[in-house]
């Protein structure tokens, strides 16, 4: 087999399994999205003001205390923001990173996918040596009966071999408090019964901080409608705005968001 023909095969395999990208700047950009082994800048990052978010008071009280104490290298908890959907969870963690940036915290949001969990310890060798301080996000995070991954986080959380680095903190919402689904004839047919529950529990049990998110009642549904329809010059009606929520089934923060889209698109304003 002559050079030439080699060069070909090789040049064949290359395309066929290119090299991972480099990974952007750690230090360049306020948020990144963690793809296929290598950290990339997010094409834009431009959370919601911190203000807007109405109805959830305690948890953003609690959320950006953690977030800055991260930001300025103090001991921060890991982060669990449970409950119903739409209910402003990732909102919150976005729009909370974006505030303490906005105070001068050196601190980047990281966005990692849920399947991405076994190469978190790639990231955090990524993340440990940078003079930064980084929240790790994983958004709407559930898992898959059986699997390995719900032991690995806990391994991550709880300090194991693999832990993120002090610079480093999680910030994972979960539609489930317990985030691991509960199958009740599991437990019904184990031998201790309590061991399969603690097993089962002992993953939320690894946050320092769990923030829970319930559906909005109409007033405060309303509210935030309200606060969008300021901050963006809309003319509203709420009892419009209540049908909008209806026709969808439920009152949510992000209904109130689709529902302001819609608004902006008919009376041609920009958001």
């Amino acid at each position: 087999m002559n050079d030439e023909l080699l060069a070909r095969i090789a040049a064949a395999l290359e395309r066929l399994s290119p090299p991972p990208a480099p990974s952007a700047d750690p230090l360049a950009h306020p948020a990144y999205v963690w793809r296929d082994g290598a950290l990339q800048a997010a094409r834009s990052f431009a959370p919601l003001p911190l203000d807007l978010l109405e109805g959830v008071d305690a948890q953003r009280t609690a959320l950006l205390g953690n977030m800055r104490r991260l930001a300025a290298g103090l001991p921060a908890h890991d982060v669990l923001l449970w409950g119903a959907r739409g209910t402003g969870k990732s909102a919150l963690v976005k729009s909370s990173v974006g505030a303490v940036q906005g105070e001068g915290g050196d601190l980047a949001l990281v966005e990692i996918a849920g399947d991405a969990l076994a190469n978190l310890p790639a990231l955090f060798a990524t993340l440990a040596d940078v003079p930064r301080s980084f929240a790790l996000f994983i958004d709407d995070l559930g898992f898959a009966e059986p699997s390995e991954a719900p032991r690995l986080l806990r391994s991550i959380l709880e300090g194991g071999a693999e832990a993120r680095p002090g610079n480093a903190r999680l910030h994972v919402t979960a539609n489930r408090r317990h985030i691991v689904p509960r199958d009740l004839a599991e437990q019904d047919n184990a031998i201790n019964p309590r061991d399969v529950a603690d097993d089962k529990l002992a993953l939320a049990d690894r946050f320092g901080l769990s923030l829970g998110f319930h559906v909005v009642d109409q007033p405060t549904y309303v509210a935030i409608v309200e606060g969008y329809a300021r901050t963006y010059c809309l003319t509203l009606d709420p009892a419009e705005a209540i049908a909008w929520a209806t026709q969808r089934g439920g009152r949510s923060g992000r209904v109130a968001w689709q529902y302001v889209v819609e608004l902006a698109g008919r009376q041609g304003k920009t958001l």
